[in-house]
């Protein structure tokens, strides 16, 4: 039995400012915006990605709870994972704009990984999955 075709095609990511937040993705990974519409009150609808493929919404934190939460939303775990079809490309791209890793390229089993952090400290994998 097969179901409706389905897929998560977006994730809120809370973060302090939203044009420093736009700035940084689209800067430092080649993110496009998707979407900013002004929806009154200080809020907007900010989504960055790639055209095609999931997308965040940039979320400016509403409260003192979603603010604490900024840079830390998986507990120190890797959260995102930014998939490439050239490691080394995209990983000496991002060292060439400023993009902090947390570690040295490895290369596992199922392919090349590398932790980097967000401009507020998430933690992402720039990953290449071997075919």
């Amino acid at each position: 039995m097969t179901g409706p075709a389905r897929s998560i095609a977006t994730a809120a990511l809370v973060v302090a400012d939203y044009d420093a937040a736009r700035d940084w993705y689209v800067e430092k990974l080649g993110f496009s915006v998707l979407a900013d519409t002004n929806q009154g009150g200080g809020k907007r609808w900010l989504v960055v990605g790639v055209e095609g493929g999931a997308r965040l919404l940039l979320a400016k934190a509403a409260d003192e709870a979603q603010a604490a939460r900024i840079g830390d939303q998986a507990g120190g775990r890797v959260a995102f994972f930014l998939q490439t079809d050239d490691f080394a490309r995209d990983h000496a791209a991002m060292l060439s704009k400023g993009v902090v890793f947390k570690e040295q390229p490895r290369h596992e089993p199922y392919g090349s990984v590398a932790v980097f952090a967000d401009l507020y400290g998430n933690l992402w994998d720039l990953i290449q999955y071997k075919a």
